[in-house]
């Protein structure tokens, strides 16, 4: 597969936001803290742009919207580079602290990966004739549960003060982009009723 820019956007993301945590951080540790921290934030947008593809090209179709679309196989792929970093650094953090993750965030988290790598693989045209419906299936769960994931993490920072405007923010964002979604499929079905009144007279 070709490779795009939006691929080298996600890698270049990620790197600067692990720098930029290694060289904030007081300590080490911390450092690798903030690192895994600033690298997800940095595919949030890519994941965002991901996952609203499709929606935007339908409530405002235009060239760029279509462009977006068009490209969203790539900007996912950015994401995924992009949060393989955070992954690294995530687990360097965990295994320098000695933090112990809670059993439903790490099936959680755990399931966000598999289903990550699993698209990535299969972001291809001869995955997709391969998998047929399954492709869909697979795609379509994959970004819903990726979405989730940031969805609640963001939502949950908003309790404790401390996080909260980055909660405010990041949970916006991510209730905005279902908001889209929603009102795109509501537009789909509408356009259909109304040809299917159409064809009918």
């Amino acid at each position: 597969m070709k490779q795009r820019w939006q691929v080298l956007l996600g890698i270049s993301l990620g790197l600067v936001a692990l720098a930029a945590g290694l060289l904030a951080g007081r300590s080490t540790t911390e450092g690798w803290q903030l690192a895994a921290r600033w690298t997800a934030r940095a595919g949030f947008p890519l994941l965002i742009l991901t996952y609203s593809a499709s929606s935007l090209a339908r409530l405002w179709p235009g060239p760029q919207t279509r462009a977006l679309l068009r490209e969203r196989r790539f900007w996912g792929l950015g994401f995924a580079a992009c949060h393989m970093i955070h992954l690294a650094a995530l687990i360097t953090f965990l295994r320098l602290s000695g933090t112990q993750r809670p059993l439903p965030t790490l099936l959680g988290g755990g399931l966000a990966y598999v289903l990550l790598i699993a698209m990535a693989l299969t972001s291809t045209d001869a995955a997709m004739r391969r998998l047929g419906r399954w492709w869909k299936r697979l795609h379509t769960f994959g970004i819903h549960w990726l979405w989730f994931i940031f969805a609640f993490s963001y939502v949950g920072r908003i309790a404790r003060p401390e996080t909260r405007m980055i909660g405010l923010i990041g949970g916006g964002i991510a209730i905005a982009a279902l908001g889209l979604r929603i009102a795109a499929r509501i537009k789909t079905r509408r356009s259909a009723s109304v040809s299917s009144a159409a064809v009918s007279r």
